[in-house]
């Protein structure tokens, strides 16, 4: 697919033709800087730039955290009071960078319901979901790993529920969870390949980061209306468009800055809100919590794992049909994993012809009924089994089914059944009727 016409980047000077020829990295953040973009896109295209930061966060704070982190079951919960006591800043730096990781996925989710609501993820983009959703896998995996170094006993159980999920799988599932932990059950093997993985995915992040953004500036960025950009020649592209610097730089550094003045407060003044109390008791195999719960950005898939017990129907059912080869827990696995996978589909299951749900009126319902689904996943998943009077299960089953029956069930049905409202012919006439016809940057 062709490119916007727009001005790319002329070498003036003779070192600038000579750098050019050789290694044109001016020309590629030029190109980078001024690529045409959207001029109707609002205020949800602002995430981009604070997972950036938070992305860039991470690693400073954990290369730095890292000097004086001693991965070993005897010294790591040690290490990290030492941090926290004895380092120059060092509680800043632990609480930025277990913050850090809050802010990131907060802002992942709003990116990703973000997308899921504008059809992002429809032609020519699916590629770019798809690296998305890698870099999505890539985070839960480095969050969950990170989780586990500082060794206390929310850690250390966590670590063992969790790893304990991959010996459900039938046939194989014992040597993976060996393999995983380096041993029979959670110690310092398990430990040291944790911290190694949580020091390397970070990186595998950033590169993913770079193909996820080279992909959507081959296709060029989505925007509320979702169509696209006039490419028919420069002066066209021009009235649908405008230069990413400085139009949408200030825009997102502003309301980058407006996001951070709340991380800071929740930094400074209440760091330890999203963590768990049982995490500054040191790790003991002895002594299990009464209730373990992951960090809440895992909360909503927790509880779809925890959602099928052994008297579930459709379990019952695969367990009989499967010769009790699929029992109870391998099926909250391959529930747990598939609630993600239904979201890396979602650009072949969704089968409208109108990608933007803006102009979707029965999608929009269905859409927010999703959003509200999520947040119930959430909290049933901070709860105990026998919480609301043994309740939470039910819940979370019925949550659990909508979220399975969104994806592969009601977005299929949208696209046959419902009738979109009319869409404007260009950007530049969504805009105009948004901002007005004089709403035009000053020559």
């Amino acid at each position: 697919m062709a490119g916007i016409p727009h001005d790319h980047y002329e070498p003036k000077t003779g070192f600038e033709k000579w750098l050019d020829r050789r290694l044109p990295v001016v020309s590629i953040i030029y190109d980078t800087l001024m690529i045409p973009t959207p001029k109707n896109l609002n205020w949800m295209w602002i995430w981009g730039i604070v997972l950036a930061f938070c992305l860039a966060l991470q690693i400073v704070t954990g290369i730095v955290l890292v000097m004086h982190y001693t991965p070993h079951v005897d010294m790591a919960f040690a290490s990290v009071e030492h941090i926290m006591r004895n380092v120059n800043g060092g509680y800043m730096l632990r609480y930025l960078h277990a913050n850090g990781a809050s802010l990131f996925f907060f802002a992942v989710y709003l990116h990703i319901f973000r997308g899921l609501y504008y059809g992002s993820y429809k032609a020519p983009r699916e590629v770019t979901w798809i690296i998305g959703m890698l870099i999505y896998l890539a985070m839960m995996a480095t969050a969950f790993m990170g989780y586990v170094l500082p060794w206390g006993q929310m850690s250390f159980w966590g670590a063992t529920v969790i790893t304990g999920l991959f010996g459900a799988i039938p046939g194989i599932g014992e040597s993976i969870q060996t393999w995983l932990l380096g041993g029979p059950a959670v110690g310092n093997p398990t430990l040291n390949r944790f911290f190694s993985l949580h020091y390397l995915l970070p990186f595998i992040i950033a590169a993913l980061v770079i193909v996820h953004i080279w992909a959507f500036h081959t296709t060029g960025n989505n925007n509320p209306t979702g169509i696209e950009v006039r490419r028919t020649s420069k002066e066209e592209a021009q009235k649908d468009t405008l230069p990413f610097w400085p139009y949408f730089v200030i825009k997102d550094l502003f309301a980058l800055a407006v996001i951070l003045v709340v991380f800071f407060a929740v930094v400074g003044f209440m760091p330890n809100y999203m963590g768990h109390p049982d995490n500054y008791i040191e790790a003991n195999p002895l002594v299990t919590p009464a209730h373990i719960v992951p960090e809440w950005y895992f909360l909503p898939f927790y509880a779809i794992l925890r959602a099928f017990t052994s008297d579930v129907w459709i379990v019952m059912v695969v367990e009989w049909l499967s010769f009790g080869i699929i029992d109870a827990k391998f099926f909250g696995v391959l529930a747990m994993f598939g609630a993600i996978l239904v979201m890396a589909l979602v650009p072949w299951l969704d089968t409208s012809r109108v990608r933007s749900g803006k102009y979707r009126p029965q999608f929009k319902w269905w859409f927010w009924l999703l959003a509200l689904d999520f947040m119930i996943l959430m909290w049933t998943g901070g709860l105990a089994p026998d919480d609301l009077n043994g309740y939470v299960p039910a819940i979370s089953l019925a949550a659990t089914a909508y979220w399975f029956g969104y994806f592969l069930v009601i977005l299929p049905l949208l696209g046959v059944i419902e009738k979109p409202l009319p869409m404007p012919e260009t950007i530049e006439e969504d805009f105009n009727e948004h901002y007005g016809a004089k709403a035009h940057p000053a020559e």
